[in-house]
């Protein structure tokens, strides 16, 4: 018997991963809400043509986690999303950079198919044969053959495919204003900008980067905060595209910078991993400080998609280091995407606090897509009690100061400032 409603607010991978696995049990009723006109969330973080599918972590923890979900990824329901054309991680030995080092002792343990390579032959031996390839420090390389990325807009359809044939609802053009309380003051549904409250046993926020800003009231943007990452891509022809096909992820930890394989569409994207840029707007609790919000084209247009022009120089000069060949070519498009960051970078699958019927999904802190398949069970778990000990922990929504990231250690965010930002329609010239 079908025994909770259950809405969740936002159709990313928190959500759609959530609902699935809700869904699964056959015990609860579940309604996904939208704030995009149609279709699903097209300015999320998860709405993109790829991402890395890795389990390389310097946390033992997160290894684990992702080695689970590789083993899904590769299951034929995920219809082709998923391309295992290994990972290629560089670093060296500065804080961020002597990440590889750690994550590759972590995965030998797993026993994931690695190959250290020490040389700079070894290196490019692992690139198709007619590919130049810069001059990269052989310092902390391997090569992880259990990896690849995944069509992510493809992959999250697919999520809402199945979401859709368990009998869940996704509902477009649904933005939440705020949450509904009932008389006592405990949160009992939500009220979307219509006026219209929505009722249920549970409300589970999984908005992404906008969870700070959409539930400043409770306490969401002093747990977490939106940044935003620069993404750039750049069109081959279809020789080009050909040649490149067949390259690895590069997963630079010393920079940030990764760079992929060429999809469908002969579209090689690049980005960098960093603390990342912050957009301070007026928050909707009265007297309280500004609140990160994402900038995106949803709210903002075509302009939405600009990265500022320090940050096109950087990713340039790093696809030209990395794939010399390709180093004049034009940008084809930029886009900020807009991460969810905790302190810790530790996700949130907890209660609130104060209000029973409210649950977090939320702080992807940059490394959640990966675990797509399998996010939702978290959620699950903290529902129903089933966590383990150790996850149970590291979810928590209140936790004492603990672990930095070290992928992204020393470093500060910036705010973002409008003039510094480069016309998304004027890139041949970058």
């Amino acid at each position: 018997m079908l025994s909770k409603e259950v809405i969740i607010i936002g159709s990313g991978a928190f959500g759609l991963s959530t609902a699935y696995h809700l869904l699964k049990t056959g015990r609860y009723r579940v309604t996904v809400l939208e704030r995009a006109p149609a279709g699903l969330a097209v300015d999320a973080a998860s709405t993109d043509i790829n991402k890395i599918v890795r389990s390389d972590y310097s946390d033992m923890f997160y290894a684990r986690l992702a080695k689970e979900a590789i083993e899904e990824w590769r299951k034929p329901e995920w219809k082709g999303t998923y391309h295992e054309c290994g990972v290629i991680v560089l670093g060296d030995d500065s804080a961020t950079g002597s990440y590889s080092n750690a994550s590759l002792e972590n995965c030998e343990t797993l026993g994931s198919r690695i190959e250290r390579l020490k040389d700079l032959s070894a290196i490019t031996g692992v690139f198709p044969s007619g590919i130049s390839t810069g001059n990269i420090p052989a310092t902390n390389v391997y090569i992880n053959r259990d990896g690849g990325w995944a069509a992510a807009s493809e992959a999250v359809a697919v999520v809402a495919d199945k979401v859709r044939e368990l009998g869940g609802s996704i509902i477009s053009g649904a933005k939440v204003k705020t949450l509904h309380e009932d008389a006592s003051g405990k949160v009992d549904g939500v009220i979307l900008v219509s006026g219209q409250a929505m009722l249920a046993d549970l409300v589970i926020a999984a908005a992404g980067s906008w969870t700070p800003s959409l539930l400043p009231g409770y306490g969401a943007a002093e747990r977490m905060v939106a940044t935003g990452q620069s993404v750039a891509t750049i069109q081959l022809t279809a020789e080009e595209a050909e040649l490149y096909r067949n390259v690895p992820v590069v997963l630079d930890f010393a920079s940030g910078w990764y760079g992929f394989p060429p999809n469908k569409d002969n579209i090689m994207k690049c980005a960098i991993h960093h603390a990342g840029y912050t957009n301070p707007q007026e928050s909707a609790l009265p007297g309280a400080a500004p609140v990160s919000t994402p900038r995106t084209v949803v709210d903002g247009g075509i302009e939405g998609k600009a990265i500022t022009r320090t940050m096109i120089k950087e990713l340039r000069q790093q696809v030209k280091a990395m794939y010399p060949d390709l180093g004049k070519k034009p940008l084809n498009s930029t886009r900020m995407c807009w991460y969810t960051d905790t302190p810790d970078s530790d996700w949130i699958f907890d209660f609130h606090p104060d209000h029973s019927k409210l649950l977090f999904a939320t702080g992807g802190s940059g490394h959640a897509f990966k675990f797509l398949p399998t996010l939702g069970r978290f959620a699950l778990g903290r529902i129903e009690g089933t966590l383990d000990e150790e996850t149970a922990e590291r979810f928590a929504w209140a936790k004492a100061a603990g672990k930095l990231d070290m992928s992204r250690i020393h470093q500060e965010t910036k705010i973002l400032v409008v003039e510094e930002l480069a016309d998304p329609t004027g890139l041949s010239g970058c």
